[in-house]
């Protein structure tokens, strides 16, 4: 078990961090991307994990000198998402994490999905009753890597930015820790790696 006793609060991802979910999300993307003439990688996709939808459409456009609208393929991704057969399983090493230090700090989810899509996988999976916050794509102005959804998971657990940590799956994420001043663990397929320590700030 991962020591955190150097810390107050736990903040999570959830979509490839304490659930399996990245798979269906990039056949939605994949589909997507061939629907609006993107070019579809699948690596560069998936380093936009935890990147709000209106966001990651924002990327796409810039990286392939598109002018799609973005409400327009905000709506096409979603609707192609529901329609997929996911019903994503937990991560056994990150729940293990959940499991052990719940009831002992604060406990919080910051994902890049909306709040709809993530209440309904939180609820499925009997964790939503579980956490003392929840900071989805719905909540926030400025997503992945701005640091907004973090500091706000933090402000509701009631817990300093700089006594969290965070458990991420992309380098985004893990972008978006630091320029919180958190710690973060990335998982990788599953497998939770070393802490990369945030930068110390000036006193």
């Amino acid at each position: 078990m991962v020591d955190l006793s150097a810390y107050r609060g736990i903040i999570f991802d959830m979509d490839g961090t304490l659930m399996d979910s990245m798979g269906a999300h990039l056949l939605a993307w994949e589909k997507t991307c061939h629907a609006f003439g993107y070019t579809f990688d699948k690596a560069f996709m998936h380093s936009l994990g935890g990147v709000p939808t209106a966001q990651t459409v924002e990327i796409l456009n810039d990286t392939y000198n598109q002018q799609h609208s973005v409400s327009d393929v905000s709506s096409y991704k979603e609707s192609v998402w529901k329609k997929l057969d996911h019903r994503p399983t937990l991560i056994s090493e990150t729940l293990a994490v959940f499991n052990h230090y719940h009831g002992s700090m604060p406990i919080s989810v910051g994902t890049g999905a909306q709040r709809e899509d993530a209440e309904t996988l939180l609820v499925h999976h009997e964790l939503i009753n579980r956490i003392d916050a929840l900071v989805t794509a719905s909540d926030v102005k400025r997503g992945k890597p701005h640091p907004e959804t973090f500091l706000t998971a933090a402000r509701q657990m009631g817990v300093s930015a700089q006594d969290c940590v965070v458990f991420e799956d992309t380098q985004i994420g893990l972008e978006a820790a630091h320029r919180a001043g958190m710690d973060c663990f990335l998982v990788d397929a599953g497998i939770i790696q070393q802490p990369v320590k945030a930068a110390p700030r000036n006193n």
